[in-house]
């Protein structure tokens, strides 16, 4: 009998998650029922969102995962078995499938077919994948971008964050600004993604300030994938008719829900008629091959920069997924499970 092997959660996690809150077990593979396909997973993502989940409560637009669930993540993989004509045999197909060799698909929920663009395939997990179809449809959609926009990016070496700044640029911002980690990530951010500014939270003593002097005529849109404190650091900043996109929060993810830091400077929400609205992506999938062309294009044309970090074997995800917490992530971080072609 065929088997898979997956990465199940123990328990439930507190604080920052280590490699060994996660093992591996075995499993036999079903056979397909009706109008399903098997998919042998290639290449598949860490995500810190998924951080969110692994708590026994307090999960916010999926459920927690349970102790022996496997870990939620995406994939590029290949239709090696199918009893479903939407998905043939030799498909290549991206979507939800967890930490895991393979899974089972029946053409509903995210999963769909990806054509050969001459695109690197690791880019279905990046920049034409959730991540940078977050960036596309949180900057554009929630955003509400519009020309002459003065935009700042928190977490903005991050794939998400570094693929909205780009956008911006390109649409037509007055200036972009992002916050990162560190030197060598601010640096990438001014002079291989364009951005007009890039400020190192570590090495600032008042990031408010900081923010100020950056950004000195305000900001008008706020593409934050860090949390709420960095979002009450931002509110005396914005302009009028603002717009705060939350996007993601990776600094609150390991703190237990009570225990998180509140915004306080809530009274700008009112005089500057502001705008915080959230993001899930997936309300826009059915507008997803309009921005996947469009950004496509935008790689080919050298207009969109992207990093990647690839590790290799399934043994190697929980590593590559505790270290988005710790600050040694810089690109997308996807794990090699066999031959992407």
């Amino acid at each position: 009998m065929a088997t898979m092997r997956s990465v199940v959660l123990k328990a439930p996690i507190d604080g920052l998650p280590q490699p060994d809150d996660f093992v591996i077990v075995e499993r036999a593979i079903p056979a397909l029922e009706d109008q399903q396909f098997l998919i042998e997973h290639r290449i598949a993502s860490v995500d810190p969102g998924v951080r969110s989940r692994l708590h026994a409560t307090g999960a916010s637009y999926a459920p927690p995962i349970p102790p022996g669930g496997t870990m939620d993540g995406f994939m590029v993989g290949l239709v090696t078995e199918s009893r479903n004509d939407r998905f043939p045999v030799g498909t290549w197909v991206t979507g939800s499938g967890g930490w895991t060799t393979h899974s089972i698909g029946n053409g509903r929920g995210y999963v769909m077919p990806i054509a050969d663009n001459g695109l690197p395939r690791t880019l279905w997990l990046g920049v034409l994948g959730i991540p940078g179809m977050t960036s596309w449809f949180g900057m554009k959609r929630v955003g509400e971008f519009r020309e002459g926009a003065h935009v700042l990016i928190s977490s903005a070496a991050g794939v998400v964050g570094a693929t909205a700044g780009q956008l911006a640029k390109d649409w037509g911002a007055a200036s972009v600004t992002g916050i990162a980690g560190g030197k060598e990530k601010c640096d990438w951010l001014v002079e291989a993604c364009g951005f007009d500014a890039a400020i190192d939270y570590k090495a600032e003593g008042d990031l408010g300030a900081a923010i100020a002097a950056a950004c000195p005529k305000g900001v008008d849109i706020f593409f934050d994938n860090v949390g709420n404190a960095m979002i009450d650091t931002v509110l005396p900043l914005m302009r009028l008719h603002g717009r705060i996109v939350m996007s993601g929060q990776v600094a609150d993810y390991n703190v237990p829900q009570g225990e998180r830091t509140g915004i306080t400077n809530t009274g700008e929400m009112i005089a500057k008629r502001l705008t915080m609205r959230g993001i899930l992506v997936f309300d826009d999938i059915p507008h997803f091959a309009e921005a996947q062309a469009a950004m496509g294009q935008m790689i080919r044309d050298g207009k969109l920069i992207y990093r990647e970090e690839l590790y290799d074997g399934l043994e190697a995800m929980p590593e590559a997924f505790c270290g988005l917490f710790t600050g040694a992530s810089f690109g997308r971080r996807l794990v090699r499970l066999g031959d992407i072609g």
